[in-house]
């Protein structure tokens, strides 16, 4: 199994010069709690998430620093907690100098890097272009779809899942309806989450049609978006 098996190849993704409103509206539209700042050659500069947005002026929320940190850190501190919670763009606020994997990394390397680099989810790149993005949430789901003593996933397998992807791909009600597409010896498993039970039977409908597709387990939620808030990763 490598990354490419475990990611999520539709990613949500803003550019650096995005406001800081537009990229709350477009994570909260599309269910999530972080995404990759990408320019616009596809690379990868930066990561936002709703961290980055805690320490607004809007909300009142802003750090106020004992006046010795400020003398001590030369001013530094004051100047950086000031521009996160007054910048406009998302540049300013954003966690730059992200790391990415290659999307032939194994499981370990993701994990490892999540560990030691304390975060919640990594892009994936081929050729330095973002290509997916690996969540914790993605490697649960692979735990839940594979067996310990699974082979692992055969060129066939990586095959069907791009065919997979594609089909499903034309449902486009619901960015997170396929969330991540798992391939084991021909089954599909399917995450993500829907409003209706009729959208979760369409996307498996899809999957069912792809030559190829021994069977399909359905894991897509049906989930009510006002009362469940986010749904993100």
């Amino acid at each position: 199994m490598k990354a490419m098996d475990l990611m999520t190849p539709q990613v949500i993704t803003v550019g650096p010069d995005t406001t800081i409103a537009d990229a709350a509206r477009t994570m909260l539209e599309n269910r999530i709690s972080g995404m990759p700042v990408v320019n616009a050659a596809g690379q990868v500069v930066g990561i936002i998430s709703e961290g980055d947005l805690l320490r607004r002026v809007e909300l009142g929320t802003e750090r106020h620093r004992s006046w010795w940190l400020g003398i001590v850190s030369g001013g530094t501190l004051p100047a950086e907690d000031f521009i996160k919670s007054h910048a406009r763009k998302v540049a300013d606020v954003m966690t730059a100098h992200v790391v990415s994997v290659d999307e032939n990394a194994t499981p370990e390397e993701v994990v490892r890097l999540m560990e030691t680099r304390r975060i919640k989810r990594v892009p994936v790149v081929r050729n330095g272009t973002l290509v997916g993005i690996v969540s914790r949430a993605n490697l649960l789901r692979a735990l839940a779809s594979v067996a310990p003593e699974t082979a692992p996933a055969s060129a066939d397998d990586r095959a069907l899942k791009d065919r997979v992807a594609a089909a499903v791909k034309g449902l486009a009600w619901d960015p997170r309806a396929h969330d991540a597409i798992v391939v084991r010896n021909g089954v599909v498993h399917l995450w993500g989450f829907v409003s209706t039970e009729s959208q979760r039977d369409a996307v498996r409908v899809a999957a069912e049609g792809v030559p190829g597709v021994r069977g399909v387990e359905n894991n897509i939620q049906v989930v009510d978006p006002v009362e469940s808030g986010a749904w993100g990763l």
